[in-house]
């Protein structure tokens, strides 16, 4: 699994609905953005790893982490970052996992996440989304399984 993880003052996940654009997921306080991706190699352990490391990695303000500050994180699927661009004009995504592992390993990030008690906002799986944030710093890393 590969994340890159931004600290936020806040970030906003939309999706066009039959109403104009839906929220789906939202932190409206300081916390991290994680656009996550799953690669098609990724074990069964990758997501519980993965929940543990983004809750305790110390990216807030102050060194902290989530696990100390109760600061929320906003998970999005980013199937993209597995793209590879060594060769030609157009991305391969052949090291993504297909959508029903991705969609699984995602659900098993927030909801490893959640069993430890961190605030978990989502985007839509799969949906053209709008991914909006107000970086805090700013402040990106990438973190990997």
């Amino acid at each position: 699994m590969r994340a890159v993880v931004s600290r936020v003052a806040w970030a906003r996940v939309t999706v066009e609905g039959p109403d104009g654009d839906e929220v789906v997921g939202a932190l409206d306080a300081p916390g991290l953005l994680v656009l996550l991706g799953v690669h098609r190699d990724d074990g069964p352990d990758a997501p519980e790893t993965m929940a543990r490391k983004l809750h305790e990695l110390r990216l807030l303000r102050d060194e902290r982490s989530c696990a100390e500050t109760g600061a929320g994180l906003l998970v999005v699927s980013q199937f993209t970052l597995y793209g590879d661009t060594r060769k030609g004009r157009r991305p391969s995504w052949s090291a993504a996992a297909p959508p029903a592992v991705a969609r699984a390993m995602v659900d098993d990030v927030v909801a490893a996440l959640r069993r430890r008690g961190a605030p978990v906002g989502e985007g839509k799986f799969g949906a053209d989304m709008r991914v909006v944030s107000s970086n805090d710093g700013p402040f990106t890393v990438l973190v990997e399984t």
